[in-house]
């Protein structure tokens, strides 16, 4: 099999048509699907099989996880209802602000005093463990029958804490390579201009995009979709191009703009984005 095949396009392939037909089954057995996926790629992987080889990609596999998180969060940022969110801010906020410092803080407490790491380095491990994400909340959703108002909260935990992880990540990173850069306040500072940043522009962006549906109708009738994947990637890349990682914050924002407004192209939007980020999920935890 090895022989006469790309071994990156072999890895692409073979981790669509794994991760996809491995959703399928789980969700007939109704079991885990991310665990599922995970095992797969162990089993597929260099250490066994040896079908997919990441390694191969180099820097594309970079390339592909951050376009697929783009296209995961702004489909999370879609599904997200505004309405409820607002019955249930208090919380929420808490969740993203307190809650997530605890998580971050104490994990790296732990990892200081039991591997005896540098403090640094043990902010940066903690703050890697500090997000959900809805690739794991949303599946647990959809099997668990719980109230509405504790719906609301998980799915938006789940979606908007990742834009705050990403960005704590990347600045505890750069804080770890040059500590003399990292005091409280410029750390602070770092973390709400990105998030503040992405937020803004992910903000215009979104409202852009609501006008071209609404009032003017610009985009050609069945060409929305495509459009608007265009449109996200490039709101992600040039988030990111100003302040790092602050991609993650305009998609998402954008994704909760379009979402809460009800458009002409909204459903089928959602429909297809919905598909994107099966395919990407599928394909991102096999790899």
């Amino acid at each position: 099999i090895s022989q006469g095949i790309d071994p990156a396009l072999r890895s692409v392939v073979f981790a669509l048509a794994f991760g996809i037909g491995l959703i399928i089954i789980a969700r007939q057995l109704k079991i885990s699907a991310i665990a599922t996926l995970l095992v797969a790629g162990v089993a597929l992987g260099p250490e066994f099989l040896g079908l997919i080889q990441p390694e191969a990609l180099g820097g594309g596999l970079e390339t592909i996880v951050s376009l697929g998180v783009a296209v995961i969060l702004f489909e999370g940022g879609l599904s997200l209802d505004i309405h409820g969110y607002r019955q249930t801010s208090r919380t929420i906020t808490r969740l993203l602000s307190l809650g997530a410092a605890v998580t971050w803080l104490f994990t790296a407490l732990l990892i200081w005093l039991i591997f005896h790491f540098p403090p640094f380095f043990s902010l940066l491990a903690g703050s890697l463990v500090m997000v959900t994400g809805p690739t794991v909340i949303n599946p647990l959703l959809k099997r668990l029958k719980v109230k509405r108002s504790v719906a609301t909260v998980l799915e938006a935990e789940g979606v908007l804490i990742d834009a705050v992880g990403a960005v704590v990540a990347t600045v505890a990173l750069e804080t770890a390579l040059s500590p003399a850069h990292g005091t409280p306040i410029v750390w602070l500072w770092h973390v709400v201009s990105r998030l503040g940043f992405g937020a803004l522009l992910g903000s215009a962006v979104g409202v852009t995009l609501l006008f071209l549906y609404r009032v003017r109708r610009l985009i050609p009738e069945g060409t929305e979709n495509v459009f608007t994947l265009a449109v996200v990637l490039a709101l992600f890349q040039g988030s990111n191009l100003v302040l790092p990682e602050s991609g993650i914050a305009a998609v998402t924002t954008a994704g909760i703009i379009i979402g809460n407004f009800r458009t002409h192209a909204l459903q089928d939007l959602m429909e297809f984005k919905e598909e994107m980020t099966f395919l990407l999920i599928g394909m991102l935890f096999v790899l």
